[in-house]
């Protein structure tokens, strides 16, 4: 953050960073991120506004033994290994039903919180790892340009709705989603909660409650008319009001049910923090890796599966604990499938479409579209019938509320939630 010193009265000045370095906020970086004060101060307007979690299944998830076609006599032909067994299958009806260790997102099903689209992909699909991603990250198929990604250009197109506040976050990652990359608004990435608290740095318990003491009375300090001074003073007292609140919500929050102890479940626990907390994003990105299962898939894919299904579940059930669940959508992706045919190492190579969930209890629960047909295949992959921009312009327009011509560059058809 920088400061005009310059401006501020002599006198002003010299008390203003006495007792900045006194709190040790010059020398330890005290105060949480100015995205945070910022978020808390403004986000007041948007405290029942929709929230879309996306969720990255990397790696190029099998949708063919995630949502499994078991009254498809060819299914079981070109995946003798593999296939699933249809006594094992979890029945969605009496052509589909999801993989054993789906047991979560089965009984989000059955509480009616859990939408599937079936065959979702693009044109000319490509099966590299990272040009397909880079495709459902940037929403461009036919362009190389990564300089931004179609969430960030919804933002952009949004941001008078944003005052200010940060409208997204990702959680968990060193590095920002590319459908996060904005060029008008910020968009932060953070590890954990640790990261939101405010640190008064090292020393002893009397010199710690001395030091949140005194950076209390330097943010209640009044500005005396100063632009700058009043700005670092309101940015201070909303940040410390922010990492306490944030604080308390931690201290007190307490999930409906004990979350797994995977990866996936302990993200979204804090993502749920997050959220209880309502500090003001709108949008939230985590990911899942692990999918690019060439070899030896069936273990490692029920694994992946088992730790989707476990998180999703635990996660609606707290959110509906608190009073959320209607408010939250959780939407999955990943960049292609997997070939319907298995491979002579027991796993699958990189195919084309594939299956997306939308979770929520704000919307009615539903298949849509049919399952690709086995007997009609592109180069041996499943071919799509619904783009995935017409499914990110669903969520835009019917649950953000957000503009999607600007964010995908073009109208798409939208699917039905309601």
């Amino acid at each position: 953050m920088k400061t005009n010193f310059t401006r501020m009265a002599p006198g002003t000045r010299r008390s203003f960073l006495g007792r900045m370095a006194a709190t040790g906020v010059l020398a330890l970086g005290a105060l949480p991120p100015l995205f945070l004060a910022r978020a808390a101060e403004q986000n007041k307007a948007s405290r029942d506004g929709k929230i879309l979690v996306l969720l990255q299944l990397a790696g190029g998830n099998d949708g063919l033994n995630t949502v499994i076609p078991h009254s498809h006599t060819e299914y079981q032909r070109l995946r003798p290994s593999l296939g699933v067994g249809k006594g094992a299958v979890l029945k969605l009806n009496d052509e589909l039903g999801l993989h054993p260790q789906l047991t979560g997102l089965k009984s989000l099903h059955d509480e009616g919180l859990l939408s599937i689209i079936q065959g979702v992909g693009y044109p000319k699909p490509n099966r590299s790892h990272f040009r397909s991603m880079d495709i459902w990250h940037s929403a461009r198929p036919d362009e190389e340009s990564t300089r931004d990604g179609w969430m960030g250009r919804a933002m952009d197109a949004a941001a008078a709705k944003f005052a200010g506040r940060v409208p997204a976050l990702a959680l968990g990652t060193d590095r920002l989603p590319l459908a996060l990359v904005a060029q008008r608004v910020t968009v932060p990435t953070v590890k954990s909660l640790k990261d939101y608290q405010l640190s008064e740095g090292k020393g002893n318990a009397k010199d710690l409650r001395r030091r949140r003491q005194l950076i209390g009375e330097l943010a209640q300090a009044e500005a005396k008319g100063n632009s700058d001074l009043d700005f670092l003073h309101r940015t201070a007292s909303t940040a410390i009001q922010t990492a306490d609140k944030i604080a308390a919500t931690t201290t007190a929050y307490k999930p409906a049910k004990p979350y797994p102890q995977t990866g996936l479940g302990q993200r979204l626990q804090t993502l749920a923090q997050l959220i209880t907390a309502d500090i003001g994003p709108q949008v939230f990105f985590v990911s899942l890796d692990g999918f690019d299962t060439h070899s030896d898939q069936a273990g490692a894919h029920a694994a992946l599966l088992g730790e989707l299904g476990g998180a999703v579940q635990a996660f609606f059930a707290d959110l509906k604990a608190h009073g959320l669940s209607e408010r939250v959508m959780l939407a999955t992706f990943s960049e292609f499938g997997r070939r319907v045919k298995e491979n002579g190492s027991l796993g699958t190579d990189h195919g084309a479409a594939s299956q997306m969930f939308l979770v929520s209890a704000g919307i009615k629960s539903a298949i849509h579209g049919k399952h690709p047909d086995l007997h009609n295949l592109d180069e041996g992959d499943l071919k799509h019938h619904t783009d995935f921009r017409q499914v990110y312009a669903t969520l835009l327009e019917q649950w953000l509320d957000w503009p999607s011509e600007p964010a995908l560059l073009g109208k798409f058809a939208q699917l039905k939630l309601a």
